[in-house]
């Protein structure tokens, strides 16, 4: 292959930087989570997750175990296509119709992953109205960012949450114009001024779209999201969620009016010409969302164990960057530090959290984000804490003795 050494160049560099990133082999042990099993260059290791967007353990639940099963027993693996070829199994249409309940809609479309469904959504939303302009917040996700890249609509880029930011490009932007924004922002887990934002749309007769991946199922008396929460469905014209995290399983959707889903459903290149959800991933994401729907005490468990985790780190002297949700950001502020501290709490505590380093956050807010989650116990906060407090010390003592490598040993 030609220039592979350009290719080589740029590991070198990532790697040396500290950004190079790590697929670790993990198996997580069934009906134990948040226990795993890690299969580490020295051999095999038993590991607690904390970082995992399995927020509620529902990849574990029995119930949705079951479902799966019956569905692969009664219809094989695979969808066998797509849609519009192998057509829509009852399992697709039960799905749909399920989360277009959950989010007050008339309709709902299922995609491959919440990735796909906002790149394809953002893409195609401009073959209608060509004329469109995108107000995007300076904060979201990649899947936003190259949706409408790929449209290759207008656009205009807003400060994070600064609504005065937001009321002047609603003012100068001539219609149509469709506001783009998440409501729990996953790295700093900061949650938006959803009502306010609602209400400048509606002062300029902008389109809201809104990104609720890290809120469907674990915010709202029956995991609705933050919309539910605070009462504003209906103020949302088309809402973006996934089947992959709080459900525990894999996918993606959009809901909103019956009409305008049915036109990105025709003219949506990533719907269209990709193979659908297997019923079997369907199957387990209906049951999932039906028993989460009636499960408010498994959201309330995951703020408890939260909060819980949050006030134990701040009490050790561990700052965490402060948020109303359930995500726990330990910004470590280095690349290299993070990936050391990392691999540090991984071979030698036991403790896996991955590090999150650029382009997933800025340059200088490298971080340890941990999501506790309904099933870990108050033995394995305390032991994560302390076992991170040493290990930030270590790192610390390391540095003065200019030593930037910690010689991980198995255990």
């Amino acid at each position: 292959m030609k220039n592979l050494d350009k290719f080589q160049k740029v590991l070198e560099n990532l790697k040396m930087e500290g950004k190079y990133r790590i697929f670790n082999t993990i198996l997580r042990e069934r009906g134990k989570y948040p226990n795993a099993i890690w299969y580490s260059k020295y051999g095999v290791k038993k590991i607690i997750n904390w970082c995992s967007n399995d927020y509620l353990g529902m990849g574990q639940n029995q119930f949705v175990i079951d479902s799966m099963k019956t569905a692969l027993d009664s219809v094989g693996a695979g969808s066998g296509g797509t849609r519009n070829i192998s057509g829509s199994t009852k399992y697709h249409v039960a799905l749909e119709n399920e989360l277009a309940e959950l989010h007050e809609k008339e309709s709902a479309l299922i995609f491959t992953s919440a990735y796909v469904a906002n790149l394809t959504t953002l893409e195609t939303i401009p073959k209608i109205l060509p004329e469109i302009t995108y107000i995007s917040d300076s904060e979201n996700h990649s899947s936003i960012i190259q949706g409408i890249r790929y449209s290759k609509a207008k656009k205009e880029i807003w400060k994070h949450n600064d609504l005065n930011h937001l009321e002047k490009l609603l003012k100068k932007t001539p219609d149509p114009k469709c506001v783009v924004f998440e409501s729990v922002y996953s790295m700093d887990g900061d949650i938006s001024p959803i009502k306010e934002i609602v209400e400048l749309c509606k002062k300029y007769t902008a389109i809201t779209y809104l990104d609720e991946v890290h809120a469907v199922g674990l915010y709202g008396l029956t995991g609705g999201g933050i919309t539910e929460r605070e009462n504003l469905q209906n103020d949302i014209d088309v809402v973006n969620g996934t089947l992959g995290k709080a459900f525990g399983v894999q996918g993606g959707y959009i809901t909103g009016k019956k009409d305008f889903l049915d036109a990105i459903r025709s003219l949506a290149p990533g719907f269209i010409f990709t193979t659908s959800l297997s019923p079997v991933i369907c199957a387990g994401a209906l049951t999932s969302i039906k028993y989460v729907k009636e499960h408010n005490e498994l959201r309330n468990q995951l703020r408890e164990r939260s909060t819980k985790t949050k006030n134990t780190l701040a009490n050790s002297g561990i700052k965490v960057l402060e948020n109303n949700s359930h995500i726990v950001p330990v910004i470590i502020g280095d690349a290299v530090k993070c990936k050391i501290i990392s691999d540090d709490l991984l071979y030698n505590e036991n403790i896996y959290v991955q590090p999150i380093n650029y382009p997933t956050v800025h340059v200088g807010t490298e971080r340890l984000r941990f999501t506790p989650g309904p099933f870990h116990t108050d033995t394995m906060i305390s032991d994560m804490v302390d076992k991170l407090k040493k290990s930030m010390i270590r790192n610390d003592a390391l540095k003065k003795s200019n030593i930037i490598n910690i010689n991980t040993k198995a255990s």
